[in-house]
């Protein structure tokens, strides 16, 4: 009952409360870092937390390189403003080692940590009980549910999805999740958000993969099927789908640049979920790679070998 309670208190204030200019990221890998770095290059503050300083201090260096980066493309003819807006995103930007702190004046929390679920829901119920009730909590996860993750806390309203894509700085789309129970002014101000940092939001719902992994995830594993019952090399699939669907990458090297890891994650979790949906049905394949190691370009090898 105070859930929905506190729902109905929290329709009754205006949409403009719910304006994001301050933001909270858990995780300084290289999705939190890119999440900050495009915040508060939009003027946005931004505190970035991990769990040692060693870490912050390698991801601020990671956003200020790729911060001067574009600078030096964005300003090619005058330098001097490059440099200001690098050092003006910079100075948006603070960190910090304790999650409780950082979110005590928050308007918003974006969570990019390990793709665990319950990792995630531990996190989460810690910081419910130290962020103002009017914070939206988001997960950029890619493939876990939302609704999990917002079921162990009290805001279920306040709780939706922000999937951004690898590199943040440069890909343009995010999905925006909404489950059930995420309010529309919550969802509006996610998708207004999204749009203040110059990407374009699409609209999910709380489903498995949303829509782009719903889609490329199984399209990647039924190319390794082809490749495993003998149809094809990965070699001529790759250009197959290159030169005759126009996609700049085939699936071999798609999956090579993702994390063979990270694809049998997604795809573990949703046969486990669905062990009767073919589209989910585990790589032979896939799994002797992944318990090699050989996980991909991050690796030096997966389907391919690189130097």
């Amino acid at each position: 009952m105070a859930f929905f309670t506190h729902r109905f208190l929290r329709s009754m204030s205006s949409t403009n409360s719910l304006a994001i200019k301050h933001i909270t990221v858990i995780g300084g890998g290289l999705m939190g870092a890119g999440i900050a770095q495009v915040a508060a290059a939009t003027g946005h503050s931004v505190i970035l937390v991990d769990q040692a300083e060693d870490i912050l201090k390698k991801s601020l260096k990671k956003i200020g390189d790729s911060v001067g980066r574009i600078s030096k493309k964005k300003f090619i003819d005058k330098p001097e403003v490059g440099a200001e807006f690098v050092q003006q995103t910079l100075q948006k930007i603070s960190t910090s080692t304790d999650p409780a702190s950082a979110v005590r004046n928050t308007d918003l929390v974006v969570e990019a940590i390990v793709e665990n679920v319950n990792v995630k829901q531990e996190l989460f119920k810690k910081l419910d009980q130290c962020a103002p009730e009017n914070t939206i909590f988001a997960s950029n996860t890619s493939s876990l549910s939302i609704g999990e993750m917002a079921n162990a806390t009290t805001r279920l309203d306040r709780f939706g999805g922000l999937h951004f894509f690898n590199p943040v700085p440069l890909m343009k789309l995010v999905e925006v999740i909404q489950t059930p129970e995420t309010s529309q002014q919550t969802f509006e101000a996610l998708m207004n958000f999204t749009k203040a940092l110059g990407k374009k939001p699409v609209a999910c719902k709380d489903t498995p993969g949303f829509i782009v992994n719903r889609l490329l995830v199984p399209y990647m594993l039924e190319a390794v099927r082809l490749h495993e019952r003998g149809h094809g090399s990965k070699e001529d699939i790759d250009v197959a789908m290159k030169m005759g669907a126009g996609y700049p990458m085939g699936p071999f090297e798609l999956l090579d640049y993702v994390g063979l890891d990270t694809s049998k994650f997604i795809i573990d979790g949703w046969h486990k979920m669905d062990p009767d949906n073919p589209l989910f049905a585990p790589s032979a394949l896939l799994n002797k790679l992944v318990d090699e190691g050989k996980l991909g370009k991050k690796t030096g090898e997966g389907f391919y070998k690189y130097s």
